[in-house]
């Protein structure tokens, strides 16, 4: 199978192999018109995205089950060094308890952290039939600026889209009448734990919970007998 093709002839390839209509429907590619939701969060050392160091990038890749319903994956992350002239904000260093020097942090150059994610996320296209990557986040204007900054930095490919997102926050004034992430992660009744907030890790992996909760309520709606 070759290892690009659209969403529709690789229907028609599962449909060959003996894969069921409803199964087919199922698929991820086909729930978000050949996007692959991937969560991801981002730590920087200030607001502007030009200008300001990346210190964490994580990402979770959502996976969907035969009935539909929607999974957060295995998270990805890296811890970056900061790039060569970027400025670090010491009020956001202090906001976020990172230590750009600290010799445990093991952090990788931006073109090396953001190669480690993006890799993941080619598999999962390839997996998934998927034509491209749509970035998931909280306010995710923030995390799609410092994501594309870096991809032009880097001079690299980047398998996200490169102005559309899906914003929790959005969602979450939805479902749950909350728009601060915390609210509605406990709203929702998952667990948050204030002391592991701001890290990119935490914040990925509760974000992604919160958007297959979303969306599974939905496909409840949809489907009251699943």
């Amino acid at each position: 199978m070759p290892s690009k093709m659209n969403f529709h002839t690789a229907t028609a390839l599962l449909y060959a192999m003996g894969m069921s209509k409803e199964q087919s429907q199922h698929r991820i590619a086909n729930r978000f018109r050949g996007f692959l939701p991937v969560v991801i969060d981002v730590e920087t050392a200030g607001f502007n995205a030009d200008k300001d160091a990346l210190l964490e990038i994580a990402a979770v890749i959502i996976d969907m089950d035969d009935e539909g319903k929607l999974h957060q994956g295995e998270a990805s992350a890296a811890h970056v060094e900061p790039f060569k002239g970027a400025n670090l904000d010491e009020k956001a260093l202090a906001f976020n308890g990172i230590d750009p020097w600290h010799p445990f942090r093991m952090a990788l150059p931006e073109s090396e952290a953001l190669e480690k994610v993006f890799e993941s996320v080619d598999i999962a296209l390839q997996d998934t039939g998927c034509t491209r990557a749509i970035l998931v986040g909280h306010n995710p204007f923030f995390d799609l600026s410092f994501l594309n900054a870096a991809v032009k930095r880097c001079k690299l490919k980047s398998p996200f889209h490169a102005f559309s997102s899906f914003d929790t926050a959005t969602l979450g004034a939805l479902a749950y009448g909350q728009t601060v992430l915390a609210r509605i992660v406990q709203t929702a009744g998952l667990e948050w734990n204030e002391e592991e907030a701001h890290s990119a890790v935490y914040d990925t992996e509760r974000t992604a919970a919160l958007f297959c909760n979303i969306m599974n309520r939905w496909h409840s709606l949809d489907n009251p007998t699943k």
